[in-house]
C-alpha cells in the first residue's frame, strides 16, 4: 500500500483497522460492509467540512494554522488512534473536533441512522483522520490542506 496511491478514506480504513471497524459496526448495528460505508461517509464529510471551514473567512487562519502545525515537519503522532487521545493533536485535534457534530449530523441525515450512533462513530473517527493527516504530512512536504486530502477528491 503505497500513502500516494491510497485515498484519504483507504488510509483511515487502515489505520483504523479491523478490531475498531469491528466496534464501528456494532455501534451502528450493522455489518463490515456497512461499517465501511458509514467511516467512508462520514471520512467525506470530514474532509469537506475542514474544505469549507478553511473557505471561510472566520475559519481561514485557525484552518491553516492547523495544518501548518501538522505539516511542521515534527515526527507524526505515533498511537494517537489506538489510544483515543485528542490532547496531543494540537490544533488540528481542535478543528476536527469542532467539524465533527455537523459532520456526523450530515452522515446521519444521510444514511437514516441515528444521529447518536453517527455521532458516537465520528467521534471515534476523529483521532483516527488526525493520525492520517500527520503521516500524510510527513511524506508531502510543503503540500496545504488538498494535498492531504487527496487533491481536488
Amino acid at each position: 500500500m503505497s500513502e500516494s496511491s491510497d485515498s484519504f478514506q483507504d488510509e483511515v480504513l487502515a489505520e483504523l483497522g479491523e478490531d475498531r471497524l469491528a466496534e464501528i459496526a456494532t455501534l451502528a448495528g450493522t455489518d463490515t460492509a456497512g461499517a465501511r460505508a458509514l467511516v467512508n461517509g462520514s471520512v467525506s464529510e470530514l474532509s469537506g467540512e475542514l474544505r469549507q471551514a478553511a473557505a471561510e473567512p472566520a475559519g481561514t487562519d485557525e484552518v491553516k494554522a492547523a495544518v501548518d502545525e501538522v505539516a511542521s515537519g515534527e515526527p507524526p503522532l505515533q498511537g494517537v488512534a489506538s489510544f483515543g487521545g485528542l490532547a496531543a493533536g494540537g490544533l488540528m485535534a481542535g478543528v476536527l473536533a469542532k467539524l465533527a457534530r455537523p459532520a456526523a449530523h450530515a452522515v446521519a441525515k444521510r444514511t437514516g441512522l441515528p444521529p447518536a450512533t453517527v455521532n458516537r462513530a465520528v467521534d471515534l473517527l476523529v483521532p483516527v483522520v488526525l493520525a492520517v493527516l500527520t503521516k500524510r504530512a510527513a511524506t508531502k512536504k510543503g503540500g496545504g490542506l488538498g494535498d492531504l486530502l487527496d487533491g481536488g477528491k
